[in-house]
């Protein structure tokens, strides 16, 4: 179906139902399409799943003038809600040229070692994370997993993989709609510091969500893979 018809069919279906579909996780994954609801408007995109495009259309993107100031307050939500994990130097917020904001999560305290279950010491943050994510909609958000250089490649990416798996099923268990997420694993891929050392393993051991605002007339960007290194 050409993206055209799709964007007619979704436009039209927000119009007579005033509500909202949602594929099932596992269905979108095995599709690569996801149709979700937000207040006010109706935000459609259908993905390649291999390759992680946009090929829809979107209704109710932000209007470029807006973004940068969406963007000021979600940023703001996010720093007062996880200030606690920021001053433990457990989390890590910046924002990306293209006004994307990236939140680095110390695997230490979120995975026990080589394993992809959530620490239940971590959950309240990620249950904080979930909140603001759910507040501010019109976003697509990217969860990668990263480790160190210890093991075998192909193993340190299904490990990255179950991982960033791991995070974006609690955080669609928090009310997250499934459809705003991405899950990726980098494996050893994309290293932060050298594996030669402790230290520098530890800073490789990370999970990165990238939180892209979907942006009207560039709603493709948001699903994108997030490439920032």
């Amino acid at each position: 179906m050409k993206y055209q018809a799709i964007a007619a069919l979704v436009v039209s279906g927000a119009l007579v139902t005033a509500g909202c579909t949602q594929n099932d996780p596992h269905q979108r994954t095995k599709t690569g399409a996801a149709i979700g609801a937000i207040a006010g408007a109706v935000l459609g995109h259908q993905l390649d799943d291999d390759a992680g495009r946009w090929v829809g259309a979107a209704v109710g993107a932000l209007a470029g003038g807006a973004v940068g100031h969406y963007m000021d307050n979600q940023q703001r939500d996010f720093e007062n809600s996880l200030r606690e994990e920021r001053d433990q130097h457990q989390l890590e917020i910046e924002r990306l040229r293209d006004d994307t904001l990236k939140l680095t999560v110390d695997n230490e305290v979120s995975f026990d070692f080589d394993k992809a279950a959530i620490r239940y010491s971590f959950r309240r943050s990620l249950d904080k994370l979930a909140a603001v994510i759910s507040k501010y909609d019109r976003t697509v958000v990217h969860i990668v997993g990263h480790t160190d250089a210890i093991g075998s490649r192909e193993y340190n990416q299904q490990l990255s993989e179950r991982r960033a798996r791991s995070v974006e099923d609690y955080l669609v268990s928090r009310g997250v709609s499934p459809s705003r997420l991405q899950a990726w694993g980098r494996g050893e891929d994309e290293p932060r510091a050298s594996n030669d050392t402790e230290a520098g393993r530890q800073l490789n051991r990370r999970v990165e969500i990238f939180v892209k605002p979907v942006i009207e007339g560039q709603e493709q960007r948001a699903y994108d893979r997030p490439s920032y290194y």
